[in-house]
């Protein structure tokens, strides 16, 4: 091969040099240490160290097996607020409804069983003889009778009189078959011994309004076991309407009033109260009509109702109250 050694040249060469170093170490053994050669040094420039890096922080590692396990801390109860419902809107009342109309009259039934007219009725002793009948009373200015007029009969009608007995001397049974009204046998005219009292005739009487105007007259009157007026028999003819017609008036209806030193009865029948009034008929029951109490004014009626929201509204106003007084008391 030219240019180079050969293949085993290399291995000679190789061998050789190991074989130097060899010798090189056992020379040193034996004859001692050899001063190595001096080395001239070369100072190499030294470069300014950089500023040192901020190493991070290792990130903490956590590790559930080698710590131990803290003591959990109890949870506090999770407490819901309560729901506060909100309170129910106040429902403003409606309006009350407009009153029904006011009666026109009061009516009161009077059986035939409870009270028996006066006029032309029979007067007996208490022996059962009849001795006259019934023609008039008379009553004071408070409306108490006072005396009863009777028409004593005489020999075949000749020498009959009237005569006033007191209203105490006389019993009455409505119910009676017979004379419904007893005298007592000791009784006596009042003719002589009549007190100063202001009377009144009733039979006959006019009866007025406030006003004056007329209303009807007085054509009986009906009296109870008890011996107490309970109505008076109104003929209203020409008065209110033109047919021929009667009504019975509560007794309790009538006020006398003084005047000119004269009693005068009165009752407050306006027209149509009085053309609402059934008439009187002697086989049917008797409807005495009074007049109709006045109506309450409407602003009595306005009142209460006002007095109703003012008393829903509070209510309303202290149910929300306690709603929201339960809600703090829960947070």
């Amino acid at each position: 091969m030219t240019g180079g050694f050969s293949r085993p040249a290399w291995r000679v060469l190789i061998l050789a040099v190991f074989a130097l170093f060899a010798l090189s170490g056992c020379g040193s053994l034996l004859w001692g240490p050899q001063q190595a050669p001096i080395v001239e040094a070369t100072i190499m420039p030294v470069e300014p160290a950089s500023a040192p890096v901020a190493a991070s922080a290792p990130e903490p590692v956590e590790s559930e097996a080698n710590e131990p396990e803290q003591q959990k801390k109890p949870k506090k109860p999770v407490v819901k607020p309560h729901k506060v419902e909100p309170a129910p809107p106040v429902a403003t009342p409606a309006p009350p409804p407009p009153p029904p109309p006011a009666p026109l009259i009061v009516l009161r039934t009077i059986e035939r069983n409870e009270a028996h007219a006066l006029l032309d009725s029979e007067v007996q002793k208490p022996d059962g003889k009849v001795v006259g009948r019934a023609v008039d009373m008379t009553a004071d200015a408070l409306g108490k009778p006072r005396e009863m007029v009777v028409n004593l009969q005489g020999f075949l009608g000749v020498g009959d009189r009237k005569v006033n007995f007191p209203w105490g001397a006389f019993r009455f049974t409505p119910t009676a078959k017979t004379a419904p009204i007893t005298l007592n046998a000791a009784a006596a005219p009042s003719g002589a011994a009549k007190s100063n009292v202001v009377q009144l005739p009733l039979i006959d009487a006019t009866i007025e309004r406030s006003n004056g105007a007329k209303v009807g007259r007085v054509i009986d009157v009906l009296i109870d076991a008890n011996a107490q007026p309970q109505a008076v028999v109104l003929d209203v003819n020409g008065m209110v309407s033109t047919e021929r017609r009667t009504i019975a008036a509560n007794w309790s209806a009538l006020r006398f009033v003084t005047r000119d030193k004269e009693l005068h009865p009165q009752i407050d029948l306006s027209d149509a109260q009085i053309n609402a009034t059934p008439p009187y008929a002697n086989d049917k029951p008797i409807r005495a009509v009074s007049p109709a109490p006045p109506a309450a004014p409407a602003a009595a009626a306005s009142a209460a109702a006002s007095a109703a929201v003012s008393a829903a509204a509070p209510t309303a106003a202290a149910s929300t109250a306690v709603a929201v007084s339960n809600a703090r008391a829960v947070r």
